[in-house]
């Protein structure tokens, strides 16, 4: 159970957009670099693929998970599966990446899944909404390592006015209550950014509670 209980997280953010929580800088740099040298490890057992839309379209991202659970898509759809494409289990979700889900989630439920999104240079996400899990209830805590990226929020429905705010390394964010289902998405990265990285580019963190 979370230390905080199930009314929030006991730190205050430091922006609020439209109910979307942002805690600047949550991360240290040696935090972002423990945080980063374990997510490798979960890429080396379960390597990033190419998602593919229902439609067939590729995605502009790279992927991968860590839980019980690991989001794909294809031309079966959206959905959350136990195995990787490739066959074998996701690895386990890294301890540094639980505990910011303790530290900031306010769920009295661990996560399930650990989806790894890897920005190269030119990668966006257009908007969307989170809607594969069973609990709506439930938070979605993202975590953003590498390049900052412009985040946009939306609405309950698509269409109507956004807001936007950059995210940069070490910045977790928090979906929740009636931001849940907000419409969101990743504009554009600003490649070169952030020295997290060997190489140009982003990862993004998102921790959900699937069942």
């Amino acid at each position: 159970m979370s230390k905080f209980g199930e009314t929030g997280p006991g730190v205050p953010p430091t922006l609020c957009l439209r109910g979307v929580e942002l805690w600047q800088s949550w991360l240290s740099p040696a935090e972002q670099q423990a945080m980063l040298a374990e997510i490798r490890a979960v890429a080396a057992r379960a390597p990033l693929f190419v998602p593919v839309t229902p439609s067939g379209k590729t995605m502009s991202v790279r992927m991968t998970a860590a839980g019980r659970f690991g989001w794909v898509t294809d031309k079966a759809g959206y959905r959350y599966e136990p195995h990787h494409p490739d066959g074998m289990d996701w690895p386990p979700i890294p301890p540094s990446v639980l505990a910011a889900w303790e530290a900031l989630s306010g769920s009295a439920r661990a996560p399930e899944c650990c989806l790894v999104n890897y920005y190269p240079p030119g990668a966006r996400m257009g908007m969307h909404q989170d809607r594969d899990e069973a609990d709506f209830g439930e938070p979605v805590l993202s975590i953003s390592l590498g390049d900052e990226a412009l985040f946009r929020i939306g609405n309950a429905t698509r269409g109507g006015k956004t807001e936007s705010v950059w995210l940069r390394s070490g910045d977790v964010l928090r979906m929740a209550g009636d931001a849940r289902l907000l419409f969101h998405g990743i504009d554009r990265v600003k490649d070169g950014s952030s020295a997290l990285l060997r190489d140009a580019g982003r990862i993004n963190l998102t921790l959900r509670v699937v069942t």
